[in-house]
């Protein structure tokens, strides 16, 4: 069986959409994991994605894919059926878009934070991106995606919660417990959700 090649890092919370993806639906034993770190010149995940940034993944024929949405896509390609993204249902990209926007705006925090010089951190940026995930969260209380199901938008929130609970941007758990109960769900019918947090 022909094996695909990812770039990732153990704790980049868009690599473990892909992982629990692959771990999902059968096919994390086609995946070769190669550590990547966006940082550095010259990294293997710039030779994959000239914008250096991760996930990507290196096809048998060598074809680069990247970013995790275009790789899940890849992967129902590789399905009998489309599992991550079933056809005509525009729910799952919507729930997709607002795991990613999460992620983003929990990742833009983190840089704020920790990348750029203390004195130089900017409050209000930091601000803006936290009513992102106030706003965010708060419509998942009011309607998310089905927990049993592992598509491409019940991962992506997933991840966004296991990466609040990482790096400690929200108080995700306190503030909106009825996610608490989601997750919990979600993690229960989707072993691969505690498969990839011991990667943390």
């Amino acid at each position: 069986m022909s094996e695909m090649v990812l770039i990732s890092t153990a704790t980049s919370p868009f690599g473990r959409k892909v992982k629990i993806a692959a771990r999902a639906h059968g096919l994390y034993d086609r995946l070769v994991i190669k550590a990547g770190d966006p940082w550095t010149e010259g990294d293997v995940v710039r030779g994959a994605n000239p914008l250096g940034k991760m996930p990507a993944i290196v096809t048998p024929d060598g074809q680069a894919i990247y970013d995790s949405g275009v790789i899940l896509e890849y992967f129902d390609t590789l399905l009998p059926t489309r599992k991550l993204f079933p056809a005509g249902r525009f729910e799952t990209r919507i729930f997709h878009a607002l795991g990613n926007g999460l992620i983003d705006a929990g990742l833009l925090i983190q840089y704020e934070r920790h990348r750029r010089p203390k004195e130089y951190s900017y409050e209000p940026w930091i601000a803006h991106q936290t009513g992102k995930l106030e706003r965010g969260l708060a419509s998942l209380c009011e309607h998310a995606p089905d927990p049993r199901v592992a598509d491409a938008g019940a991962i992506a929130v997933a991840c966004a919660l296991g990466y609040f609970d990482w790096r400690k941007q929200i108080d995700w758990r306190a503030r909106f417990p009825a996610l608490v109960d989601w997750l919990d769900a979600f993690s229960e019918a989707t072993p691969a959700f505690d498969a990839t947090r011991a990667e943390h």
